[in-house]
Parts: structure tokens; sequence; C-alpha cells
């Protein structure tokens, strides 16, 4: 094996959340910044909530209800 090819490794890293969260874990960073998780993610918590990034969501419902009401009329 090839020697000092591995980055650094920090058993103390400490992961910030966007809800306010932190907690120490390994890692190969000092400092990890996440937007999710455990407290706040909706598949822990138990709420029926939808994360939405930069309005994707909103985009995409708006997308859907045009095209369903741009449909073709049949006429027979």
């Amino acid at each position: 094996m090839k020697d000092k090819i591995h980055p650094t490794y920090y058993a103390d890293a400490k992961v910030t959340c966007a809800c306010g969260n932190s907690f120490t874990t390994g890692a190969t960073k000092k400092l990890i910044k996440v937007e999710v998780c455990s407290n706040c993610h909706p598949m822990f918590t138990g709420e029926q909530r939808i994360v939405d990034t930069a309005g994707r969501v909103e985009r995409f419902k708006r997308r859907y209800r045009r095209k369903g009401e741009e449909q073709p009329e049949t006429s027979s």
C-alpha cells in the first residue's frame, strides 16, 4: 500500500443540523453541516411533511396542475 494517501480521520468531528441539533461522530472533516438529521427528519419524527429544497415541490405542483387543466377535448 502507498503511504500518506488516506485523508486525516477526526474521531471528534462535530455535525451541526439546520434545526440546531449537533452531535459528535468520526469523519474525515472536522465540521459537517447538514440540512436534515434524525431529530427533524419526517421518517424519525412521524410528521407528514415535505422537505422542500429551493421550491422544487411547489414548482412540480404548478406544472402538474397546469398539465391537468390543458386536457384536450374529445369530440365524437
